[in-house]
Protein backbone atom coordinates (compact mmCIF):
# COMPACT_ATOMS: atom_id res chain seq x y z
CA UNK A 1 0.00 0.00 0.00
CA UNK A 2 1.25 3.46 -0.91
CA UNK A 3 0.95 5.84 2.02
CA UNK A 4 -0.13 8.59 -0.39
CA UNK A 5 -3.23 6.52 -1.24
CA UNK A 6 -3.84 4.98 2.19
CA UNK A 7 -6.51 6.13 4.61
CA UNK A 8 -4.46 6.35 7.81
CA UNK A 9 -5.57 9.58 9.55
CA UNK A 10 -2.79 9.94 12.12
CA UNK A 11 -2.93 12.61 14.83
CA UNK A 12 -0.10 14.54 16.47
CA UNK A 13 -2.01 15.23 19.68
CA UNK A 14 -3.63 12.76 22.06
CA UNK A 15 -7.45 13.14 22.18
CA UNK A 16 -8.65 14.47 25.55
CA UNK A 17 -11.15 11.64 26.04
CA UNK A 18 -8.53 8.90 25.57
CA UNK A 19 -7.09 7.92 28.95
CA UNK A 20 -5.37 4.54 28.59
CA UNK A 21 -2.40 3.96 26.23
CA UNK A 22 -4.14 1.59 23.81
CA UNK A 23 -7.06 4.01 23.31
CA UNK A 24 -4.68 6.95 22.87
CA UNK A 25 -2.46 5.17 20.37
CA UNK A 26 -5.23 3.47 18.41
CA UNK A 27 -6.80 6.89 17.90
CA UNK A 28 -3.53 8.67 17.10
CA UNK A 29 -2.46 5.91 14.68
CA UNK A 30 -5.71 6.18 12.74
CA UNK A 31 -6.85 2.68 13.71
CA UNK A 32 -10.27 3.61 15.10
CA UNK A 33 -12.63 6.57 15.30
CA UNK A 34 -15.42 6.95 17.82
CA UNK A 35 -18.92 7.29 16.37
CA UNK A 36 -20.77 7.34 19.71
CA UNK A 37 -19.99 6.40 23.31
CA UNK A 38 -18.63 2.84 23.20
CA UNK A 39 -19.14 2.57 19.41
CA UNK A 40 -16.08 2.66 17.12
CA UNK A 41 -15.37 2.47 13.42
CA UNK A 42 -12.43 0.19 12.63
CA UNK A 43 -10.36 2.00 10.00
CA UNK A 44 -8.16 0.16 7.45
CA UNK A 45 -4.88 0.18 9.41
CA UNK A 46 -6.55 -1.07 12.59
CA UNK A 47 -8.72 -3.56 10.75
CA UNK A 48 -5.62 -5.24 9.33
CA UNK A 49 -4.44 -5.95 12.88
CA UNK A 50 -7.89 -7.29 13.77
CA UNK A 51 -7.78 -9.61 10.77
CA UNK A 52 -4.33 -10.90 11.80
CA UNK A 53 -5.68 -11.75 15.27
CA UNK A 54 -8.81 -13.30 13.75
CA UNK A 55 -6.74 -15.55 11.48
CA UNK A 56 -4.70 -16.88 14.39
CA UNK A 57 -7.84 -17.53 16.44
CA UNK A 58 -9.53 -19.29 13.52
CA UNK A 59 -6.50 -21.50 12.82
CA UNK A 60 -6.24 -22.65 16.43
CA UNK A 61 -9.98 -23.28 16.78
CA UNK A 62 -9.96 -25.36 13.60
CA UNK A 63 -6.94 -27.22 14.97
CA UNK A 64 -9.01 -28.63 17.88
CA UNK A 65 -11.78 -29.77 15.53
CA UNK A 66 -14.15 -26.88 16.14
CA UNK A 67 -16.63 -26.08 13.36
CA UNK A 68 -17.30 -22.47 12.42
CA UNK A 69 -20.82 -21.16 12.06
CA UNK A 70 -22.48 -17.76 12.17
CA UNK A 71 -25.46 -17.01 14.38
CA UNK A 72 -27.96 -14.15 14.16
CA UNK A 73 -27.43 -10.97 16.15
CA UNK A 74 -31.20 -10.32 16.28
CA UNK A 75 -32.92 -12.87 18.53
CA UNK A 76 -36.54 -13.34 19.62
CA UNK A 77 -36.66 -12.48 23.30
CA UNK A 78 -38.66 -15.59 24.21
CA UNK A 79 -35.59 -17.81 23.67
CA UNK A 80 -33.78 -15.79 26.36
CA UNK A 81 -36.80 -15.93 28.63
CA UNK A 82 -36.52 -19.73 28.74
CA UNK A 83 -33.33 -19.45 30.79
CA UNK A 84 -34.26 -16.30 32.73
CA UNK A 85 -31.42 -14.30 31.21
CA UNK A 86 -33.77 -11.88 29.48
CA UNK A 87 -34.25 -10.52 32.99
CA UNK A 88 -30.77 -11.40 34.25
CA UNK A 89 -28.99 -9.23 31.67
CA UNK A 90 -31.22 -6.30 32.60
CA UNK A 91 -30.45 -3.00 30.86
CA UNK A 92 -27.21 -4.39 29.39
CA UNK A 93 -29.28 -6.18 26.75
CA UNK A 94 -30.35 -4.08 23.77
CA UNK A 95 -34.08 -4.62 23.19
CA UNK A 96 -36.34 -3.72 20.27
CA UNK A 97 -39.57 -4.71 18.53
CA UNK A 98 -39.99 -5.69 14.93
CA UNK A 99 -42.64 -4.09 12.73
CA UNK A 100 -45.22 -6.60 14.00
CA UNK A 101 -44.52 -5.69 17.61
CA UNK A 102 -42.67 -8.91 18.44
CA UNK A 103 -40.09 -8.35 21.23
CA UNK A 104 -36.54 -8.93 20.02
CA UNK A 105 -33.03 -8.37 21.39
CA UNK A 106 -29.48 -7.92 20.13
CA UNK A 107 -27.55 -10.93 21.37
CA UNK A 108 -24.85 -10.19 23.96
CA UNK A 109 -23.74 -13.85 23.71
CA UNK A 110 -25.21 -17.02 22.18
CA UNK A 111 -25.60 -19.85 24.71
CA UNK A 112 -29.37 -19.92 24.24
CA UNK A 113 -29.18 -20.01 20.45
CA UNK A 114 -26.64 -22.84 20.53
CA UNK A 115 -28.89 -24.73 22.93
CA UNK A 116 -31.86 -24.18 20.62
CA UNK A 117 -29.88 -25.66 17.71
CA UNK A 118 -28.80 -28.62 19.83
CA UNK A 119 -32.31 -29.49 21.02
CA UNK A 120 -33.54 -29.30 17.41
CA UNK A 121 -30.92 -31.48 15.74
CA UNK A 122 -28.95 -33.52 18.31
CA UNK A 123 -30.78 -36.69 19.36
CA UNK A 124 -28.20 -39.28 20.41
CA UNK A 125 -24.92 -39.50 22.28
CA UNK A 126 -23.49 -40.83 18.99
CA UNK A 127 -23.74 -37.28 17.58
CA UNK A 128 -21.57 -35.90 20.39
CA UNK A 129 -19.14 -34.36 21.14
CA UNK A 130 -19.52 -31.19 19.12
CA UNK A 131 -17.60 -27.90 19.27
CA UNK A 132 -19.15 -24.98 17.39
CA UNK A 133 -17.65 -21.51 17.15
CA UNK A 134 -18.16 -18.15 15.51
CA UNK A 135 -16.32 -14.84 15.15
CA UNK A 136 -19.00 -12.22 15.29
CA UNK A 137 -20.15 -8.80 16.45
CA UNK A 138 -21.70 -8.62 19.93
CA UNK A 139 -23.86 -5.89 21.43
CA UNK A 140 -23.99 -4.93 25.10
CA UNK A 141 -25.38 -1.64 26.40
CA UNK A 142 -22.55 -0.89 28.80
CA UNK A 143 -23.62 1.64 31.45
CA UNK A 144 -20.21 3.35 31.35
CA UNK A 145 -18.35 2.54 28.11
CA UNK A 146 -14.72 3.53 28.52
CA UNK A 147 -11.11 2.54 27.81
CA UNK A 148 -11.61 2.60 24.06
CA UNK A 149 -12.40 -0.80 22.57
CA UNK A 150 -11.72 -2.57 25.88
CA UNK A 151 -15.15 -1.57 27.22
CA UNK A 152 -17.33 -0.93 24.17
CA UNK A 153 -20.99 -1.46 23.37
CA UNK A 154 -20.23 -3.15 20.05
CA UNK A 155 -17.28 -5.51 19.78
CA UNK A 156 -15.99 -8.55 17.90
CA UNK A 157 -15.72 -11.80 19.79
CA UNK A 158 -14.82 -15.39 19.15
CA UNK A 159 -17.29 -17.49 21.11
CA UNK A 160 -17.34 -21.26 21.03
CA UNK A 161 -19.54 -23.88 22.63
CA UNK A 162 -18.92 -27.52 23.45
CA UNK A 163 -21.66 -30.15 23.63
CA UNK A 164 -20.91 -33.40 25.47
CA UNK A 165 -22.79 -36.33 26.90
CA UNK A 166 -20.99 -36.47 30.27
CA UNK A 167 -18.66 -34.59 32.60
CA UNK A 168 -15.63 -36.48 31.32
CA UNK A 169 -16.38 -35.18 27.83
CA UNK A 170 -16.78 -31.62 29.14
CA UNK A 171 -13.41 -31.86 30.89
CA UNK A 172 -11.80 -32.90 27.59
CA UNK A 173 -13.47 -30.08 25.63
CA UNK A 174 -12.46 -27.60 28.31
CA UNK A 175 -8.84 -28.74 28.14
CA UNK A 176 -8.84 -28.49 24.36
CA UNK A 177 -9.90 -24.86 24.66
CA UNK A 178 -7.37 -24.18 27.38
CA UNK A 179 -4.59 -25.46 25.13
CA UNK A 180 -5.93 -23.58 22.10
CA UNK A 181 -6.10 -20.33 24.04
CA UNK A 182 -2.52 -20.70 25.23
CA UNK A 183 -1.35 -21.24 21.65
CA UNK A 184 -3.38 -18.25 20.42
CA UNK A 185 -1.96 -15.85 22.98
CA UNK A 186 1.56 -17.22 22.56
CA UNK A 187 1.35 -16.67 18.80
CA UNK A 188 0.02 -13.15 19.37
CA UNK A 189 3.11 -12.37 21.44
CA UNK A 190 1.19 -11.65 24.63
CA UNK A 191 2.48 -12.21 28.16
CA UNK A 192 -0.55 -13.64 29.97
CA UNK A 193 -1.47 -15.64 33.02
CA UNK A 194 -4.48 -17.80 33.88
CA UNK A 195 -6.68 -17.23 36.92
CA UNK A 196 -9.68 -18.85 38.55
CA UNK A 197 -12.75 -16.68 37.96
CA UNK A 198 -16.39 -16.12 38.76
CA UNK A 199 -18.93 -17.61 36.35
CA UNK A 200 -21.31 -14.69 36.98
CA UNK A 201 -24.43 -14.65 34.81
CA UNK A 202 -23.01 -17.50 32.70
CA UNK A 203 -23.39 -19.96 35.56
CA UNK A 204 -21.82 -23.40 35.67
CA UNK A 205 -19.34 -25.29 37.78
CA UNK A 206 -16.12 -23.44 37.06
CA UNK A 207 -14.29 -20.95 34.88
CA UNK A 208 -10.86 -19.51 34.13
CA UNK A 209 -9.75 -16.18 32.73
CA UNK A 210 -6.70 -15.47 30.60
CA UNK A 211 -5.34 -12.12 31.77
CA UNK A 212 -2.70 -9.57 30.88
CA UNK A 213 -1.28 -7.55 33.77
CA UNK A 214 -1.73 -3.87 33.03
CA UNK A 215 -2.37 -0.65 34.98
CA UNK A 216 -5.16 -0.03 32.46
CA UNK A 217 -7.00 -3.21 33.44
CA UNK A 218 -10.49 -3.03 34.90
CA UNK A 219 -10.17 -6.44 36.55
CA UNK A 220 -8.18 -7.01 39.71
CA UNK A 221 -6.27 -10.22 40.25
CA UNK A 222 -4.67 -11.77 43.33
CA UNK A 223 -1.64 -13.91 42.62
CA UNK A 224 1.16 -15.55 44.53
CA UNK A 225 4.70 -15.53 43.12
CA UNK A 226 5.71 -18.30 45.49
CA UNK A 227 3.32 -21.09 44.45
CA UNK A 228 1.62 -19.66 41.35
CA UNK A 229 -1.88 -19.33 42.81
CA UNK A 230 -3.88 -16.78 40.82
CA UNK A 231 -7.54 -15.79 40.91
CA UNK A 232 -9.74 -12.93 39.91
CA UNK A 233 -10.48 -10.79 42.96
CA UNK A 234 -14.13 -11.81 42.46
CA UNK A 235 -13.33 -15.31 43.71
CA UNK A 236 -9.85 -15.02 45.29
CA UNK A 237 -9.32 -16.40 48.78
CA UNK A 238 -6.58 -15.79 51.32
CA UNK A 239 -5.49 -16.55 54.84
CA UNK A 240 -7.25 -13.51 56.25
CA UNK A 241 -5.74 -11.73 59.28
CA UNK A 242 -7.08 -13.17 62.52
CA UNK A 243 -9.20 -10.80 64.59
CA UNK A 244 -8.01 -10.59 68.20
CA UNK A 245 -10.98 -10.35 70.54
CA UNK A 246 -10.15 -8.80 73.91
CA UNK A 247 -11.65 -10.60 76.91
CA UNK A 248 -15.12 -9.54 78.01
CA UNK A 249 -15.03 -7.69 81.33
CA UNK A 250 -18.07 -9.49 82.73
CA UNK A 251 -18.19 -12.96 81.23
CA UNK A 252 -21.79 -13.90 80.47
CA UNK A 253 -23.09 -10.35 80.87
CA UNK A 254 -25.63 -9.03 78.38
CA UNK A 255 -24.42 -6.78 75.55
CA UNK A 256 -24.29 -3.09 76.39
CA UNK A 257 -25.98 -0.37 74.37
CA UNK A 258 -23.62 2.55 73.63
CA UNK A 259 -24.55 6.06 72.53
CA UNK A 260 -22.72 6.97 69.29
CA UNK A 261 -24.11 10.40 68.34
CA UNK A 262 -24.00 11.09 64.59
CA UNK A 263 -21.48 8.29 64.09
CA UNK A 264 -22.52 6.18 61.11
CA UNK A 265 -19.50 4.87 59.22
CA UNK A 266 -17.13 2.17 60.44
CA UNK A 267 -14.34 4.74 60.67
CA UNK A 268 -16.47 7.18 62.70
CA UNK A 269 -17.73 4.54 65.14
CA UNK A 270 -14.35 2.82 65.64
CA UNK A 271 -12.67 6.18 66.20
CA UNK A 272 -15.32 7.31 68.65
CA UNK A 273 -15.20 4.06 70.65
CA UNK A 274 -11.40 3.76 70.29
CA UNK A 275 -11.54 0.19 68.98
CA UNK A 276 -9.97 -1.45 65.91
CA UNK A 277 -12.32 -1.39 62.87
CA UNK A 278 -12.20 -5.19 62.52
CA UNK A 279 -14.01 -5.57 65.86
CA UNK A 280 -17.10 -3.93 64.39
CA UNK A 281 -19.63 -5.96 62.44
CA UNK A 282 -20.53 -4.35 59.13
CA UNK A 283 -24.20 -4.86 58.27
CA UNK A 284 -25.37 -4.61 54.65
CA UNK A 285 -28.97 -4.99 53.51
CA UNK A 286 -29.56 -6.21 49.96
CA UNK A 287 -32.59 -7.20 47.91
CA UNK A 288 -32.44 -10.51 46.01
CA UNK A 289 -33.81 -11.25 42.54
CA UNK A 290 -37.23 -12.11 44.03
CA UNK A 291 -37.47 -8.79 45.85
CA UNK A 292 -36.75 -10.23 49.29
CA UNK A 293 -34.42 -8.48 51.76
CA UNK A 294 -31.47 -10.24 53.38
CA UNK A 295 -28.56 -9.28 55.58
CA UNK A 296 -24.86 -9.70 54.73
CA UNK A 297 -22.35 -9.34 57.57
CA UNK A 298 -18.60 -8.71 57.43
CA UNK A 299 -15.82 -7.60 59.73
CA UNK A 300 -15.63 -3.82 59.83
CA UNK A 301 -12.34 -3.59 57.95
CA UNK A 302 -13.51 -5.83 55.11
CA UNK A 303 -15.26 -4.94 51.86
CA UNK A 304 -18.01 -7.02 50.29
CA UNK A 305 -17.02 -8.79 47.09
CA UNK A 306 -20.28 -8.64 45.15
CA UNK A 307 -19.56 -11.66 42.95
CA UNK A 308 -19.14 -13.84 46.04
CA UNK A 309 -22.52 -12.73 47.35
CA UNK A 310 -24.07 -13.44 43.94
CA UNK A 311 -22.60 -16.95 44.10
CA UNK A 312 -23.87 -17.43 47.66
CA UNK A 313 -27.37 -16.29 46.69
CA UNK A 314 -27.42 -18.14 43.38
CA UNK A 315 -28.51 -14.99 41.59
CA UNK A 316 -28.22 -11.21 41.34
CA UNK A 317 -29.02 -8.67 44.05
CA UNK A 318 -29.12 -4.93 44.56
CA UNK A 319 -28.37 -2.75 47.58
CA UNK A 320 -31.47 -1.80 49.54
CA UNK A 321 -32.45 1.84 49.05
CA UNK A 322 -32.34 4.18 52.10
CA UNK A 323 -36.14 4.35 52.22
CA UNK A 324 -36.38 0.54 52.14
CA UNK A 325 -33.94 0.30 55.06
CA UNK A 326 -35.93 2.90 56.98
CA UNK A 327 -39.18 0.99 56.40
CA UNK A 328 -37.62 -2.32 57.51
CA UNK A 329 -35.56 -1.21 60.50
CA UNK A 330 -36.90 2.18 61.51
CA UNK A 331 -33.39 3.67 61.38
CA UNK A 332 -30.71 4.70 58.95
CA UNK A 333 -28.08 2.40 57.47
CA UNK A 334 -25.30 3.54 59.85
CA UNK A 335 -26.99 1.97 62.88
CA UNK A 336 -27.95 -1.46 61.56
CA UNK A 337 -27.16 -4.77 63.22
CA UNK A 338 -28.26 -8.41 63.36
CA UNK A 339 -29.40 -8.45 67.02
CA UNK A 340 -33.18 -8.10 67.36
CA UNK A 341 -33.38 -7.30 63.66
CA UNK A 342 -36.48 -7.90 61.50
CA UNK A 343 -36.67 -11.53 60.41
CA UNK A 344 -34.71 -12.11 57.22
CA UNK A 345 -31.94 -14.47 56.06
CA UNK A 346 -28.49 -13.64 57.45
CA UNK A 347 -25.28 -14.49 55.56
CA UNK A 348 -22.08 -13.93 57.57
CA UNK A 349 -18.53 -13.91 56.27
CA UNK A 350 -16.31 -16.73 57.51
CA UNK A 351 -14.06 -14.24 59.29
CA UNK A 352 -16.87 -13.54 61.80
CA UNK A 353 -17.12 -17.18 62.86
CA UNK A 354 -16.49 -17.57 66.61
CA UNK A 355 -16.19 -13.82 67.19
CA UNK A 356 -16.63 -12.48 70.71
CA UNK A 357 -16.90 -9.03 72.24
CA UNK A 358 -17.80 -7.50 68.88
CA UNK A 359 -19.67 -4.25 68.24
CA UNK A 360 -22.66 -3.77 65.97
CA UNK A 361 -25.52 -1.41 65.33
CA UNK A 362 -28.62 -1.80 67.48
CA UNK A 363 -31.19 -0.70 64.85
CA UNK A 364 -31.73 2.59 66.63
CA UNK A 365 -30.25 5.79 65.24
CA UNK A 366 -27.10 7.00 67.07
CA UNK A 367 -26.68 3.78 69.10
CA UNK A 368 -24.48 0.70 68.85
CA UNK A 369 -24.08 -2.41 71.00
CA UNK A 370 -20.87 -3.88 72.45
CA UNK A 371 -20.13 -7.33 73.88
CA UNK A 372 -21.71 -9.22 70.97
CA UNK A 373 -20.87 -12.90 70.57
CA UNK A 374 -21.46 -14.31 67.11
CA UNK A 375 -23.83 -17.32 67.02
CA UNK A 376 -24.97 -16.55 70.57
CA UNK A 377 -26.60 -13.15 70.38
CA UNK A 378 -27.58 -13.70 66.76
CA UNK A 379 -27.53 -16.81 64.59
CA UNK A 380 -26.45 -16.53 60.93
CA UNK A 381 -28.28 -18.80 58.52
CA UNK A 382 -24.98 -19.49 56.81
CA UNK A 383 -21.29 -18.66 57.02
CA UNK A 384 -19.58 -18.20 53.64
CA UNK A 385 -16.77 -16.31 51.94
CA UNK A 386 -18.03 -12.78 51.20
CA UNK A 387 -14.99 -10.58 51.69
CA UNK A 388 -12.56 -9.18 49.13
CA UNK A 389 -8.95 -10.27 49.43
CA UNK A 390 -6.41 -7.52 50.15
CA UNK A 391 -2.81 -6.91 49.13
CA UNK A 392 -0.16 -8.79 51.20
CA UNK A 393 -2.60 -11.20 52.84
CA UNK A 394 -1.36 -14.77 53.03
CA UNK A 395 -1.87 -17.04 50.04
CA UNK A 396 -4.56 -19.62 50.80
CA UNK A 397 -2.29 -22.37 49.44
CA UNK A 398 1.19 -21.55 50.74
CA UNK A 399 0.84 -18.55 53.05
CA UNK A 400 3.20 -16.27 51.09
CA UNK A 401 2.06 -12.66 50.60
CA UNK A 402 -0.39 -12.10 47.76
CA UNK A 403 -0.06 -9.38 45.14
CA UNK A 404 -3.22 -7.67 43.96
CA UNK A 405 -2.80 -6.09 40.53
CA UNK A 406 -4.89 -4.72 37.70
CA UNK A 407 -5.32 -6.86 34.63
CA UNK A 408 -7.15 -6.98 31.29
CA UNK A 409 -9.24 -10.03 30.46
CA UNK A 410 -8.29 -11.57 27.11
CA UNK A 411 -10.47 -14.66 27.23
CA UNK A 412 -12.77 -16.60 29.53
CA UNK A 413 -13.68 -20.29 29.51
CA UNK A 414 -16.68 -21.73 31.37
CA UNK A 415 -17.94 -25.15 32.33
CA UNK A 416 -21.66 -24.48 31.94
CA UNK A 417 -22.81 -28.01 32.73
CA UNK A 418 -26.57 -28.46 32.28
CA UNK A 419 -27.77 -24.97 33.24
CA UNK A 420 -29.01 -24.14 29.74
CA UNK A 421 -29.87 -27.61 28.46
CA UNK A 422 -32.11 -28.29 31.47
CA UNK A 423 -33.89 -24.97 31.10
CA UNK A 424 -34.42 -25.43 27.36
CA UNK A 425 -34.97 -29.17 27.15
CA UNK A 426 -31.86 -29.97 25.11
CA UNK A 427 -31.59 -33.72 25.79
CA UNK A 428 -29.99 -36.75 24.16
CA UNK A 429 -30.30 -40.50 24.60
CA UNK A 430 -27.20 -42.01 26.24
CA UNK A 431 -25.69 -45.45 25.50
CA UNK A 432 -28.23 -47.11 27.82
CA UNK A 433 -31.16 -45.40 26.11
CA UNK A 434 -31.79 -42.94 28.95
CA UNK A 435 -32.60 -39.34 28.18
CA UNK A 436 -30.17 -36.89 29.72
CA UNK A 437 -29.40 -33.18 29.30
CA UNK A 438 -26.49 -32.17 27.08
CA UNK A 439 -23.50 -30.91 29.04
CA UNK A 440 -22.20 -27.60 27.72
CA UNK A 441 -19.14 -25.40 27.86
CA UNK A 442 -18.74 -21.81 26.69
CA UNK A 443 -15.49 -20.13 25.66
CA UNK A 444 -14.89 -16.51 24.64
CA UNK A 445 -12.05 -14.35 23.30
CA UNK A 446 -12.29 -10.63 22.59
CA UNK A 447 -10.59 -10.04 19.23
CA UNK A 448 -10.25 -6.32 19.88
CA UNK A 449 -8.82 -7.05 23.31
CA UNK A 450 -5.99 -9.05 21.72
CA UNK A 451 -5.09 -6.01 19.62
CA UNK A 452 -5.46 -3.52 22.50
CA UNK A 453 -3.41 -5.71 24.86
CA UNK A 454 -0.63 -6.03 22.30
CA UNK A 455 -0.43 -2.23 22.32
CA UNK A 456 -0.68 -1.97 26.12
CA UNK A 457 2.25 -4.38 26.49
CA UNK A 458 4.46 -3.01 23.73
CA UNK A 459 4.22 0.75 23.33
CA UNK A 460 6.99 3.27 24.01
CA UNK A 461 7.22 7.06 24.01
CA UNK A 462 7.20 7.16 20.20
CA UNK A 463 4.17 4.96 19.60
CA UNK A 464 3.10 1.37 19.03
CA UNK A 465 5.52 -1.56 18.83
CA UNK A 466 3.62 -4.46 17.26
CA UNK A 467 4.43 -8.12 17.79
CA UNK A 468 5.26 -9.33 14.31
CA UNK A 469 2.27 -11.69 14.17
CA UNK A 470 -0.24 -8.84 14.59
CA UNK A 471 1.47 -6.01 12.73
CA UNK A 472 -0.78 -4.50 10.04
CA UNK A 473 2.25 -4.40 7.70
CA UNK A 474 5.60 -6.18 7.88
CA UNK A 475 7.69 -3.35 6.48
CA UNK A 476 7.50 0.44 6.41
CA UNK A 477 9.41 1.46 3.28
CA UNK A 478 10.44 5.10 3.68
CA UNK A 479 11.76 7.00 0.68
CA UNK A 480 13.72 10.17 1.45
CA UNK A 481 14.10 12.80 -1.32
CA UNK A 482 11.93 11.32 -4.04
CA UNK A 483 13.05 14.10 -6.36
CA UNK A 484 16.30 12.18 -6.68
CA UNK A 485 15.73 9.89 -9.73
CA UNK A 486 17.87 7.09 -8.30
CA UNK A 487 16.01 7.11 -4.97
CA UNK A 488 12.70 7.01 -6.82
CA UNK A 489 13.81 4.19 -9.12
CA UNK A 490 15.29 2.05 -6.34
CA UNK A 491 12.30 2.67 -4.01
CA UNK A 492 9.75 1.67 -6.66
CA UNK A 493 11.73 -1.45 -7.55
CA UNK A 494 12.15 -2.41 -3.92
CA UNK A 495 8.43 -1.86 -3.21
CA UNK A 496 7.49 -4.29 -5.98
CA UNK A 497 10.20 -6.80 -5.07
CA UNK A 498 9.29 -7.04 -1.37
CA UNK A 499 5.63 -7.58 -2.22
CA UNK A 500 6.47 -10.27 -4.74
CA UNK A 501 8.48 -12.00 -2.01
CA UNK A 502 5.38 -12.16 0.19
CA UNK A 503 5.97 -9.24 2.54
CA UNK A 504 3.26 -6.70 3.34
CA UNK A 505 4.68 -3.23 2.70
CA UNK A 506 3.49 0.27 3.53
CA UNK A 507 5.44 2.47 1.13
CA UNK A 508 5.72 6.07 2.35
CA UNK A 509 5.84 7.91 -0.96
CA UNK A 510 4.38 11.15 0.40
CA UNK A 511 5.87 14.55 -0.36
CA UNK A 512 6.43 15.44 3.31
CA UNK A 513 9.52 16.02 5.43
CA UNK A 514 11.72 13.09 6.50
CA UNK A 515 10.97 13.87 10.16
CA UNK A 516 7.23 13.59 9.51
CA UNK A 517 7.71 10.20 7.86
CA UNK A 518 9.91 8.89 10.67
CA UNK A 519 7.44 10.03 13.35
CA UNK A 520 4.53 8.34 11.58
CA UNK A 521 6.54 5.13 11.11
CA UNK A 522 7.32 5.01 14.84
CA UNK A 523 3.74 5.86 15.78
CA UNK A 524 2.33 3.10 13.56
CA UNK A 525 4.80 0.60 15.03
CA UNK A 526 5.48 -1.47 11.91
CA UNK A 527 8.20 -3.99 12.89
CA UNK A 528 10.79 -3.06 10.20
CA UNK A 529 11.61 0.36 8.80
CA UNK A 530 13.52 0.30 5.55
CA UNK A 531 14.84 3.75 4.63
CA UNK A 532 16.11 4.44 1.14
CA UNK A 533 17.82 7.79 0.57
CA UNK A 534 20.79 9.33 -1.22
CA UNK A 535 22.79 8.76 1.98
CA UNK A 536 21.88 5.06 2.27
CA UNK A 537 22.53 4.41 -1.41
CA UNK A 538 25.91 6.09 -1.10
CA UNK A 539 26.59 3.83 1.90
CA UNK A 540 25.88 0.71 -0.12
CA UNK A 541 22.16 -0.01 0.18
CA UNK A 542 19.26 0.74 2.55
CA UNK A 543 19.02 1.55 6.24
CA UNK A 544 17.09 -1.02 8.26
CA UNK A 545 15.63 -0.35 11.69
CA UNK A 546 13.86 -2.91 13.85
CA UNK A 547 11.13 -1.06 15.74
CA UNK A 548 11.40 -3.05 18.99
CA UNK A 549 15.08 -2.40 19.57
CA UNK A 550 15.67 0.78 17.53
CA UNK A 551 18.97 -0.44 16.12
CA UNK A 552 19.85 0.88 12.62
CA UNK A 553 22.13 -0.69 10.05
CA UNK A 554 22.86 -0.14 6.34
CA UNK A 555 22.79 -3.37 4.35
CA UNK A 556 22.95 -4.17 0.63
CA UNK A 557 19.56 -4.28 -1.11
CA UNK A 558 20.38 -7.79 -2.30
CA UNK A 559 20.57 -8.97 1.33
CA UNK A 560 17.39 -7.23 2.48
CA UNK A 561 14.86 -10.01 1.96
CA UNK A 562 16.95 -12.61 3.77
CA UNK A 563 17.52 -10.18 6.65
CA UNK A 564 13.83 -9.37 7.00
CA UNK A 565 12.82 -13.01 6.71
CA UNK A 566 15.28 -14.21 9.35
CA UNK A 567 14.14 -11.58 11.85
CA UNK A 568 10.46 -11.83 11.00
CA UNK A 569 10.07 -15.53 11.70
Amino acid sequence: MRFSQAFIPTLKETPSDAVIPSHQLMTRAGMVRQLAAGVYSDLPFGWRAMLKATAIVREEMNRIGAQELYLPVINPIEVWEETGRAQGFGDEMFRLKDRKGRPMCLAPTHEEIICDLARTFIRSYRELPQIWYQIQTKMRDEPRPRSGILRARQFIMKDSYSLDVDEEGLDHSYQLHDQAYRRIFDRCGLQYFVVGASSGLMGGSGSQEFMVESPSGEDRVAHCKSCGYAANIEVATSKAPKIIDPPTENEGADPQQVHTPNKRSIEEVSGFLKVAPERLIKTLIVIDANGNPLMALLAGDDELQESKLIAALGGPFRPAAPEEIKDLFGCEAGSLGPVKAPKMPILADNRLKGGKNRITGVNVDHYHMSGIEVSKHFQPDRFCDLREVRESEGCSLCGAPLRVTNAIELGHIFKLGTKYSLAMGANVLDAEGHERPIIMGSYGIGIGRIVACAIELGYDNDGIRWPKSLAPYDVALIAINLKDPEVQRQAEALYQKLQEEGLEVLYDDREVSPGFKFKDADLLGIPFHVVISPKSLAGGGVEVKERWIGQKQIIPISDLNARLRSQHE
